[in-house]
């Protein structure tokens, strides 16, 4: 089955409306995977549109906008959260940045600065330039002086839409309104990817309202199993 093709079969209704009967769909963890099978997981990873768990993250090298660092996923050596947004977004991307930030800020608290490493991947170069970004980073509360926030920014459109559509599944239609001051919106879905340091996905968080302590706890389980392991 196509994964894309799976996520507009379903919708984001039918999505919704699957929770709760498609769990223990997993017998064992993959090995590349350090956390136990999720049990919300809505399908089989390979029937999501996105990479999920146990799958490998996409391969990509993207500039942070704020500062001289260039992210090649394929380097990682840390853990990281990522997912896909706008720093125009008038609702779901500044609610799913504030918990983010707020992830970042206790991590950095437990010092666990380095151990971690947060990648928002912008879909609107276009508008979010540095200036954009950084004026989104204070917004929502980032600390940027820790290091480990890095605002990844495609070069143009079409870049953004080869690394976040094509690469990471996720969906986003640009929608004008003229009358709205920043000149367009976009519908999106909304996920988070928590990847292990080999480049596995080990979870996929649906929606802004991240449940923090859980993804707090996720990051710890696989720092310390990392850590364990040199």
């Amino acid at each position: 089955m196509e994964r894309r093709s799976y996520l507009t079969t379903l919708g984001a209704t039918g999505i919704a409306a699957a929770a709760g009967c498609l769990t223990g769909l997993f017998e064992s963890a993959p090995e590349e995977t350090v956390l136990a099978a999720p049990d919300d997981q809505l399908a089989d990873s390979q029937d999501l549109a996105y990479p999920a768990y146990g799958e490998e993250f996409p391969s990509f090298e993207l500039p942070d906008a704020t500062s001289d660092a260039v992210i090649d996923t394929d380097e990682l050596d840390t853990p990281a959260l990522s997912t896909a947004f706008f720093a125009s977004c008038p609702a779901e991307c500044g609610i799913l940045l504030n918990n983010l930030a707020a992830i970042q800020r206790e991590l950095i608290d437990r010092g666990l600065t380095e151990e971690i490493q947060f990648l928002p991947i912008t879909f609107d170069p276009a508008r979010d330039d540095e200036e954009k970004l950084r004026e989104n980073a204070e917004t929502v509360g980032v600390d940027m002086e820790a290091g480990n926030w890095h605002h990844l920014r495609p070069a143009d459109a079409e870049e953004a839409e080869a690394i976040v559509t094509d690469q990471l599944g996720v969906g986003y239609e640009r929608t004008d309104d003229s009358e709205r001051t920043v000149g367009y919106d976009f519908t999106h879905i909304v996920v988070t990817w928590l990847v292990n340091p080999d480049g596995v996905v080990e979870r996929v968080y649906r929606g802004e309202f991240l449940d923090q302590g859980r993804v707090i706890d996720d990051v710890e389980t696989l720092i310390e199993e990392y850590e364990s392991g040199d």
